[in-house]
């Protein structure tokens, strides 16, 4: 007799960093989530390098920033080395970031977030469910079936494809995902390594006849090399030499090597992010691209928290299906422009009209850099409605210091309020008031530098402005909680 399949809200396919992230976040909402890896166990070594201000941030919300910060190392100077000097160091498009506290990269591998997240699943009572793949799913009534290699069978209402670039649930619903590769094949090498070279915590482009070597600095003793090859047998002393070659008249040997491997640069955006308000794909499963620029890991956590509020929202707090259609809407044009952004990065270290190739990156660099730190990224053409929510530090009745966004919770919309009274708004029970005077004794919190005096902003879960309004006049912020009530009561 056929074993009846489990049911559950939730199934994640993939345990990378976004998957974990995802299964994380759907616990937050307390929905029922399985997440499946045909893995061991998380990754030790390789693969992502860095977390962007926004991540930093968004990782913040949900408590996975304090224990992370202290293992990675900050960095944010690009620098171009030329002819046995520097001849160049910029940090301009970090330093003026507004309402951010995190002006720079987390140099960390992904390593480290992966066993951080892997932990804080499994203490939320979903741990990973390892060496176990998904061998077949599909939509049925009332959500997906999906059947395991253990030869189990489950249904859930929702599926997220976070199993990489040949995601199985992708191929699954034949969605498109057409790769482009140009002919540019690197290597990539972690180690701990002796030189005389001037350490500096700055990603180092090196321009030699191109710019084919990068310097990334990471955490504790190691540093990172990313030396451009373009054929694909290759030994480690022809890295080296490659190396050597790119910081002269400096010299560098390795006394260990932690990762040494290769990638070709490949680009890609799926068809579709999601389907049937059911399946969705997300990081490496819905885009591909270069790894420079750092935007990778950044971009799928990023879906992760666009993802998985419209999930927890439709689950259970009775918001309509339609909601979910906002994140292919969302996060594909983002997926668009960080594959230009990366790509634009990748061809400058090859191909330079001037033969400056190193220049011409950090000059891209500093054109994209709303990408690259993650800070420009926005749902909105102009205005606040769609940007970034500014972070600022505010005071509590006690005196004590902190920022607004320790205080955000991802399981809520925050109206937050900028001023001396509280307006009388209709709320959903899936929003929650924070008040904010300009001075000790006024609101939940009292602040001297918030940039949004007089104001009462709605903000969605993953920080973006849902509406916003002056606080003489919130008919904007009250139309919308009663559009979001409305529809509630119409999903009923």
């Amino acid at each position: 007799m056929t074993a009846q399949p489990d049911k559950i809200d939730v199934l994640v396919v993939g345990a990378g960093p976004v998957g974990l992230l995802c299964a994380l976040l759907g616990r937050l909402y307390g929905l029922n989530v399985l997440i499946v890896d045909k893995s061991s166990g998380p990754i030790t070594v390789g693969r992502a390098d860095a977390l962007n201000a926004r991540s930093q941030q968004l990782l913040e919300i949900v408590g996975a920033h304090a224990e992370l910060h202290p293992r990675g190392k900050v960095v944010n100077t690009s620098s171009v080395w030329a002819d046995g000097e520097f001849v160049s160091r910029q940090s301009a498009w970090w330093e003026a970031l507004e309402g951010c506290f995190h002006k720079h990269f987390l140099m960390l591998g992904q390593a480290d977030v992966e066993a951080l997240l892997d932990r804080k699943v499994a203490e939320l009572g979903s741990p990973v469910r390892r060496d176990t793949a998904v061998v077949a799913v599909e939509t049925v009534d009332g959500g997906c079936r999906s059947t395991l290699s253990t030869g189990e069978v489950v249904e859930s209402r929702f599926v997220i494809g976070a199993d990489g670039s040949r995601s199985l649930v992708r191929t699954a619903f034949g969605i498109p995902f057409g790769i482009t590769r140009p002919e540019i094949v690197w290597a990539v090498l972690d180690a701990v390594v002796d030189t005389d070279f001037p350490k500096v915590p700055e990603i180092i482009v090196f321009q030699a006849e191109t710019s084919d070597v990068a310097w990334i600095p990471r955490e504790r003793d190691i540093d990172r090399f990313y030396i451009r090859m373009d054929v694909k047998e290759f030994t480690q002393d022809e890295v080296l030499a490659k190396i050597n070659r790119a910081m002269h008249p400096h010299q560098l040997t390795v006394r260990k090597v932690e990762w040494f491997s290769q990638f070709s640069v490949k680009e890609s955006v799926a068809e579709r992010f999601s389907l049937d308000d059911k399946v969705f794909l997300a990081g490496d499963a819905a885009h591909i691209h270069s790894v420079n620029g750092g935007q990778g890991l950044n971009t799928g956590l990023a879906d992760a928290f666009n993802l998985m509020w419209k999930i927890g929202m439709v689950a259970g707090s009775g918001l309509p299906t339609e909601i979910l259609r906002t994140y292919e809407q969302e996060r594909k044009p983002v997926a668009l422009n960080v594959v230009q952004a990366s790509g634009a990065l990748v061809r400058a270290t090859k191909y330079s009209e001037s033969g400056t190739h190193a220049v011409d990156y950090v000059k891209i660099v500093e054109r994209r850099a709303g990408y690259i730190t993650g800070m420009g990224i926005r749902y909105g053409d102009e205005g606040p409605v769609g940007s970034r929510f500014f972070d600022f530090r505010v005071r509590n009745h006690d005196e004590q210091e902190s920022r607004i966004y320790s205080v955000l919770d991802y399981q809520y919309f925050t109206l937050l309020v900028f001023g001396d009274e509280l307006p009388d708004l209709d709320l959903p029970p899936f929003v929650r008031v924070i008040h904010v005077g300009d001075a000790p004794g006024k609101g939940d919190y009292w602040s001297q530098d918030c940039p949004y005096s007089n104001q009462v902003l709605l903000v969605r879960p993953d920080s973006y402005i849902a509406a916003w309004s002056s606080l003489a006049d919130t008919a904007p912020v009250a139309e919308h909680l009663h559009a979001l009530t409305a529809a509630r009561e119409a999903a009923r």
